[in-house]
């Protein structure tokens, strides 16, 4: 019987995704990276099967990324920085276009 979907690895899932697509690497590359099999990649990137904390920080730093543990109270802080800038972008506030730094 196969077990219920998990929201939370679901979610984590698509952040990887997103990422993934944005640097423009495949699946493939991001699982080289992190030194894991490439339907391994894709089973945690669908949020098909839970990974060992160490996997999910290789992935997430195969991405350019880094995986944080912050205090629950500062939540709402952090969530407020990662929304869109008032501004034309959508980038959020304290990111810039990394091809804008390279022109």
């Amino acid at each position: 019987m196969a077990s219920a979907p998990n929201p939370l690895l679901e979610e984590l899932g698509l952040h990887f995704r997103r990422a993934r697509r944005a640097a423009g690497l495949s699946q493939e590359q991001v699982a080289l990276r992190a030194n894991i099999s490439r339907p391994r990649y894709r089973d945690i990137e669908t949020g098909a099967a839970a990974a060992r904390a160490t996997t999910l920080v290789n992935v997430a730093r195969a991405l350019g990324m880094e995986m944080m543990l912050i205090p629950q109270a500062m939540v709402p802080a952090i969530q407020s920085m990662l929304q869109p800038a008032t501004g034309d972008d959508d980038h959020p506030a304290f990111t810039s276009d990394v091809e804008e730094e390279h022109e």
